[in-house]
């Protein structure tokens, strides 16, 4: 076999490894971020010790997003290196390099046409890397400057629950507690009894949607998250499989934020938490991703809306966001 097939093949090789690692994502929210967060929903939430680094920006909303980057209203699809504005650049030029190379193999110049020996490929590798840098660094520089500098919420720690920080302690679990919000908002006192619905909401949603139970889904979340979850379902459908999802279990969580806008109180929880998460085969039973014996931990920034003045039990799922 030629130097050139080997090359091809590779290449395939590791297209295909990257469209199936795109794929690992399962449990609700399927890894990606969506949902509503008002007023914040393309505003970067502030880093807690549950979630230090940065936080990734909504890319589907029902919001309308006046800046400069739009949120992805389309079908998800996963994209060769993840994210909407990556994926649409990046892809797009790896595939024209790969287009121009098929359509040359059609044409009988093989699929690098006249580039001519290894050197020359290599020298295209070379040149593919060097543009998946320019971007990455443009990437970043853009991101950068849609983030607000720091602004932490107080955090409130708890005994019986997962839920640490350093905020006030009042309440019946040594001080879950604490207090939200910056801008303009009025700020939303978080109590006890709310991170304890915020931790069920976890279980909820996850057992909810690992039955496929839409209509349960209702009662914990709201109608846009509830439409992309049906999404998800619906697509693995499609794809003959189920995702079971069992265990689930915070370690840890604290507050970024919780505020007061119009008719509606927010409180946006960042919880890193455990599950068993496995894709089944429908027809088989075949395991065919994860690990059923095996937990996976993982961090999410869940915010959660209800209407101002109701209790903790009103608190519905409105968006997630990946670490």
């Amino acid at each position: 076999m030629s130097f050139r097939s080997h090359t091809f093949i590779l290449m395939l090789a590791a297209l295909l490894s990257l469209g199936v690692a795109s794929d690992a994502f399962a449990r609700a929210g399927g890894g990606y971020s969506m949902g509503s967060r008002g007023g914040r929903t393309f505003s970067a939430p502030p880093m807690t010790s549950t979630m230090p680094g940065r936080i990734s920006p909504i890319q589907r909303s029902a919001t309308p997003n006046s800046g400069f980057f739009r949120p992805n209203n389309g079908m998800r699809s996963p994209g060769l290196f993840g994210g909407s504005f990556s994926r649409g650049l990046f892809g797009g030029l790896l595939g024209g390099f790969l287009g121009a190379g098929l359509l040359g193999m059609l044409f009988g110049h093989g699929l690098f046409g006249g580039l001519g020996g290894g050197s020359s490929i290599i020298g295209l590798l070379i040149q593919i890397g060097l543009l998946f840098l320019v971007v990455r660094f443009a990437l970043n520089y853009f991101r950068n400057r849609q983030q607000p500098a720091f602004s932490g919420g107080l955090q409130g720690s708890a005994q019986e629950s997962a839920y640490v920080g350093a905020g006030p302690q009042p309440g019946s679990y040594g001080g879950m507690g604490g207090y939200g919000g910056m801008g303009g908002d009025a700020p939303v006192q978080i109590e006890a009894q709310d991170y304890t619905v915020f931790e069920q909401r976890l279980g909820e949603v996850q057992s909810a949607f690992s039955d496929g139970d839409a209509d349960r889904l209702h009662r914990f979340a709201t109608p846009e998250m509830v439409g992309y979850f049906r999404e998800e379902l619906d697509g693995n459908a499609r794809r003959g499989v189920v995702n079971r999802i069992s265990g689930t279990r915070l370690v840890k969580g604290d507050l970024a934020e919780a505020w007061r806008e119009g008719g509606a109180e927010y409180a946006s929880v960042a919880m890193r938490f455990s599950l068993i998460d496995t894709m089944v085969d429908k027809a088989s039973g075949r395991i065919v991703s994860g690990n059923p014996n095996q937990p996976e931990e993982v961090s999410e920034l869940w915010t959660f809306v209800r209407s101002a003045g109701s209790g903790a039990e009103a608190w519905m799922l409105s968006a997630i966001q990946q670490a």
